[in-house]
């Protein structure tokens, strides 16, 4: 059994969402329960969230941005630059502390204090892009992240692999150029497929270019179509790279129940790319692996989804 760190905070609930909005507080509840329920809670490594320097959340966001962001939860606002991005007054504070409980995570693993770890937080972070909130994020927490482990603790080779059903654009965007960051990210796409880029065809720019890699997947696709291209650009490409970390953009939306897509993935898809991951990792990054959650909206579902992730990540 590995030594397993599970990131949770009762205060990652107060960022308000609405009462129809599809990133809810719920979300997280279920997943403790989830995990909890199924007895793992004893065998994790608890970790809670404190606030990180803002010094590391500047590395990937602009100041001015981090700045509007701050200043529309102080005066009330319910949006953020788009009715997509629902806040409250307590939303900034809980995005940032999303951010801290993270960069302790990561700290843990580094100290090898522990072998790896699930972070569940909100907001999500993956569409979020330096100067601009998109998807329902606004810190991307795993490019901050990234950055903390090439600057903190001089990781040359980083590996992020983002499953989510939607394209990961802000972390893309933010490595695009950077050859010690390896973006992977299978997706649905086209067809409404939010936010309609990560097309075959990017592929990184100036010293990044070979370092992006997209697989798009079209709708109603399931669990043979995901395994035949996983294997053919993830586990491929990562074999060449040699990650020495592995991040996760943990998104279980392209779940056959979720309705936020049109994929038809069953539980056990999700765990067996995990497993694919962790035998990279295991191979190359010592088994580092921080894995933060992104989406999921079925609240059915992601009890079963975070208990089955958890326990690869301590068992396999």
């Amino acid at each position: 059994m590995r030594k397993t760190g599970f990131l949770y905070d009762d205060r990652y609930l107060l960022h308000d969402t609405g009462e129809v909005h599809p990133e809810t507080s719920e979300r997280l509840v279920c997943i403790y329960k989830g995990i909890k329920d199924s007895g793992l809670l004893s065998q994790l490594t608890l970790i809670k969230a404190h606030r990180p320097f803002l010094k590391w959340i500047l590395k990937v966001h602009d100041k001015d941005y981090v700045n509007r962001f701050e200043r529309a939860c102080k005066d009330g606002s319910k949006t953020f630059e788009s009715p997509d991005n629902p806040i409250c007054r307590l939303s900034f504070k809980t995005a940032v502390l999303a951010v801290g409980g993270i960069l302790k995570a990561v700290k843990l693993v580094m100290k090898r204090k522990i072998d790896n770890a699930f972070c569940a937080v909100r907001p999500p972070g993956h569409h979020a892009e330096p100067g601009k909130a998109m998807g329902f994020c606004f810190f991307n927490n795993i490019a901050i992240a990234a950055n903390y482990l090439k600057i903190k603790w001089g990781v040359q080779r980083i590996g992020i692999v983002d499953f989510d059903v939607h394209h990961g654009n802000g972390t893309q965007k933010i490595f695009e150029d950077d050859p010690m960051v390896f973006f992977y990210s299978i997706h649905q796409h086209p067809s409404f497929a939010y936010p309609g880029t990560g097309r075959e065809f990017e592929k990184g720019t100036g010293l990044g270019e070979g370092y992006t890699k997209n697989t798009p997947v079209l709708p109603g696709m399931g669990d043979e179509t995901y395994k035949k291209f996983f294997m053919r650009d993830f586990f491929s490409a990562f074999t060449i790279f040699e990650p020495e970390v592995i991040l996760i953009s943990a998104g279980f939306d392209a779940h056959m129940d979720d309705e936020m897509s049109d994929m038809k993935l069953s539980t056990e898809c999700f765990s067996w790319m995990m497993e694919k991951i962790i035998e990279i990792a295991d191979k190359y990054a010592n088994g580092r692996i921080i894995s933060i959650l992104e989406g999921g909206y079925c609240l059915k579902r992601l009890p079963e989804l975070a208990r089955e992730h958890v326990k690869l990540l301590l068992y396999s």
